[in-house]
């Protein structure tokens, strides 16, 4: 199959392009350094064209109010310009939870993406991932103050981009879901929990305070970002930090 990747030069863009080529489909990487843009639909016909798949891995700029609007206006255009292309098959890639954090305006935003995809003219999949083990480090950097790190205990069930990766190129290789795919790490952890262990690990000696009001994911109620039952990657943290 012919599969345009768009943000196919990311952290799983990328790997998702080599996966497929190396499965012996035809995956394109496209984004804004090979002349697509998917907010003003530059070079978009051009990218589809001939696409049996369309992976849309595309994020927006921030996290802020600003991002239902980039969602919108790129699911929009990508999805005008694979129907006028005669695609098959569109796959994204979500948050599990998406639609239980009504508090925050990313989730927000990925929810509506999805909504928008599920109502389009086009047979599709969503698959939706938990935290990615390679995002950690960043979020214990929002809530940093000198050598304290503070963090809420919220669950988090990490995974790994590349089993990310593997799974985004397995669905999008296969028949459309017409619905949602869940997937999820092998483990559960406080994030705070996490925090301290991703510290240890790495000899950094600043310190884990628990605090249920530090950062973006204080905001979250509950265990709405993990999924027990969801298709559990092989990848444990430990290994993934050794």
């Amino acid at each position: 199959m012919k599969v345009a990747v768009i943000g196919g030069t990311g952290l799983i863009g990328s790997q998702v392009v080599k996966k497929l080529n190396a499965a012996g489909h035809e995956a394109v990487p496209h984004a804004q350094s090979t002349g697509v843009d998917v907010i003003s639909g530059q070079g978009l016909d051009e990218a589809v064209a001939g696409a049996d798949v369309v992976v849309n891995l595309t994020n927006s700029p921030t996290f802020d109010e600003a991002s239902p609007a980039f969602f919108r206006a790129s699911m929009d255009n990508l999805l005008a310009a694979a129907s006028r292309g005669g695609v098959g098959h569109f796959v994204v890639l979500s948050i599990v939870g998406t639609d239980r954090v009504p508090e925050l305006d990313y989730y927000r935003a990925k929810a509506l993406q999805e909504d928008i995809l599920a109502a389009g003219p086009i047979p599709y999949s969503i698959v939706r991932a938990t935290q990615f083990m390679e995002f950690i480090d960043a979020v214990m950097s929002w809530t940093t103050d000198g050598d304290t790190v503070r963090l809420p205990a919220t669950p988090i069930q990490p995974i790994a981009a590349e089993d990310v990766a593997d799974a985004v190129a397995e669905v999008a290789a296969g028949a459309p879901l017409n619905g949602i795919r869940n997937i999820g790490g092998p483990e559960v952890f406080g994030l705070d929990e996490l925090g301290r262990i991703t510290l240890s690990r790495k000899g950094d000696g600043r310190t884990v305070v628990t605090d249920p009001t530090a950062g973006m994911f204080a905001a979250v109620k509950g265990d709405v970002l993990t999924d027990r039952n969801a298709h559990l990657a092989p990848t444990h943290y430990a290994d993934w930090l050794s």
